[in-house]
């Protein structure tokens, strides 16, 4: 990566994601394995792929259900930080503290078909952009797949929420304190240039988006393990049935 005008040398940008065990919708998904490895395990070794970042960690809870999390990532030799359960801002500042972040990536365990080119080209619009600016997406206005969003912002803005956010959404969340304040902070939406591709489905909430994943994992990993998202979209193109495997799933605001 080229040195950006935005990131000066020694400065950190860090990837976090956050993963437990007790998800509402279904429990325990992150460690349902697929091809011989959990989806935690996927979505880490592919946000690896990203040349953009420094680290990536993975910020679980201090709940005991989370220790298979951390066992995992011992295992593996995945970065881990422990915070709390219902506050993933203050999980995710203490995470950004502990690996010294001066740009925070958000992303989620929930995405086992993250594309690491797409957490670049945010990256780098986030970088390239200049200083000032506190945050940048590809969710702000929905144009890529679920389960492909990232999410750029300062260490500075994220401390900010961290500190005066009160609203439980804000705490739960994350980033709504800063992207619901335009006023405030500067923010960016990187949009996709390819069309009609908003309405896939590719996280993991319920058994039915598991089905699905894990279909296109089946399908692209033996063979091509670095695949992206352009090979998502030509498997499901060539399985047009696999779509109503999850078209009924809601997606759950925020988050």
């Amino acid at each position: 990566m080229t040195e950006s005008q935005c990131k000066k040398p020694g400065q950190r940008v860090v990837a976090i994601v956050q993963a437990r065990m007790s998800s509402t919708r279904l429990p325990g998904k992150v460690l349902v394995k697929v091809q011989g490895k959990t989806l935690l395990a996927h979505h880490i070794e592919r946000a690896r792929q990203a040349s953009s970042l420094d680290a990536v960690v993975v910020a679980t809870t201090t709940n005991p259900a989370d220790d298979a999390i951390v066992a995992l990532c011992g295992d593996l030799g995945f970065a881990v930080v422990r915070g709390s359960e219902g506050d993933v801002l203050s999980r995710y500042a203490l995470a950004a503290r502990q690996h010294r972040a001066d740009f925070v990536v958000r992303l989620c365990a929930d995405c086992p078909l993250i594309d690491p080119d797409i957490v670049d080209a945010i990256v780098r619009a986030f970088l390239d952009h200049g200083p000032g600016l506190a945050y940048a997406s590809n969710r702000l206005v929905h144009t890529y797949p679920r389960g492909l969003d990232a999410e750029v912002c300062t260490a500075a803005a994220l401390y900010e929420a961290d500190c005066e956010a009160t609203d439980a959404a804000d705490r739960e969340h994350v980033t709504p304190f800063i992207w619901r304040q335009p006023q405030r902070y500067r923010l960016l939406n990187v949009p996709c240039h390819q069309t009609d591709v908003q309405d896939h489905r590719w996280t993991v909430d319920t058994a039915e988006d598991l089905e699905l994943v894990r279909r296109i994992i089946d399908a692209l990993y033996p063979t091509k393990p670095q695949f992206r998202m352009q090979d998502c979209l030509a498997v499901v193109d060539a399985h047009p049935d696999w779509a109503a495997l999850n078209s009924h799933v809601q997606q759950r605001l925020l988050g």
